[in-house]
């Protein structure tokens, strides 16, 4: 009986999906050469070639392609035996590992992750914060159950994964109350000039608000920009300006910063999206998110 050898064939799959031997070598944490000796092996074991090059990169030949095809399906049914042996005999996964998008402002990924929280408590949450990027690499090869992030998945993202909508939100204007009494009347023409802290402009929310303060033909005084959604509050609890943020957190960070709403943005909503790299959701804790965000 002929044996395939899945680790030879998880490297030929990653190579099929990223267009590159250095890229799929860098998920792997192996060199290029090892990558590329692994996919010789699996050609000559199954008699065919499997990649052919293409411009500066490598493609999937037709039996590649195929290949290729029954290989997605084999790692997605290694990955749920996984979660079956990790959820003991109930079969429920013990474990949730969620990327979280660097961008994504806390509060609002830890008033998703609530449900998960609380369906089991012998749950194990796993939370990797880090740029889209590496979130994505690693939920290809199965090191995250779900990214959440502020956008779908963009099709840039050679990688076989689904974004399932979350919800969304609308957008208000905080800050200090000695900021929110100033700017208040004439709102939101009042913001012509008004000191502000925004978003980085990778931001989704710093876009429509960018949009949004065009339309009206306002021209804020950006006072500084952030990555870091947490230091953006202390800022703004200093006084340093006012700043956007979901609605559906406007509570929390009353209560945490002692800030106060100005008014909402009208027309602009921030959405959330689970990032899965199964089309339909099937981890218990996942979908609890789902349900709850609906």
């Amino acid at each position: 009986m002929d044996w395939l050898n899945y680790h030879h064939l998880l490297n030929f799959w990653l190579v099929s999906r990223e267009g590159s031997v250095q890229r799929a070598s860098e998920l792997l944490h192996v060199t290029p050469a090892s990558v590329s000796v692994q996919i010789k092996q699996l050609e000559r074991s199954l008699g065919v070639k499997l990649l052919q090059k293409q411009g500066r990169g490598l493609v999937p030949t037709a039996i590649g392609a195929e290949v290729a095809e029954y290989a997605s399906d084999i790692f997605s049914t290694g990955r749920e035996l996984v979660e079956m042996i990790k959820g003991g005999s109930g079969g429920r996964p013990r474990e949730l590992r969620v990327g979280i998008r660097d961008a994504m402002p806390k509060l609002v990924a830890f008033s998703l992750l609530q449900p998960a929280i609380e369906l089991d408590p012998a749950l194990k949450l796993v939370c990797i914060e880090a740029e889209l990027p590496k979130l994505v690499a690693d939920l290809s090869i199965h090191r995250l159950d779900v990214i959440l992030t502020d956008a779908p998945l963009d099709p840039v993202y050679k990688v076989q994964a689904y974004s399932h909508r979350l919800g969304d939100s609308e957008v208000v204007i905080m800050g200090t109350t000695e900021l929110v009494k100033k700017y208040r009347r004439g709102f939101p023409n009042s913001l012509d000039g008004a000191p502000f802290l925004m978003q980085t402009n990778s931001n989704v929310l710093r876009r429509q608000m960018d949009q949004w303060f065009n339309g009206l033909h306002l021209v804020p005084h950006v006072r500084a920009e952030f990555d870091d959604s947490a230091m953006m509050k202390i800022a703004a609890r200093q006084g340093l300006g006012l700043f956007p943020t979901p609605v559906c957190i406007q509570d929390d960070i009353s209560k945490l910063y002692g800030l106060e709403p100005l008014g909402i943005v009208d027309g602009v909503k921030e959405r959330f999206y689970a990032i899965s790299t199964e089309r339909k959701l099937k981890h218990p804790a996942v979908l609890a998110i789902r349900e709850h965000s609906k």
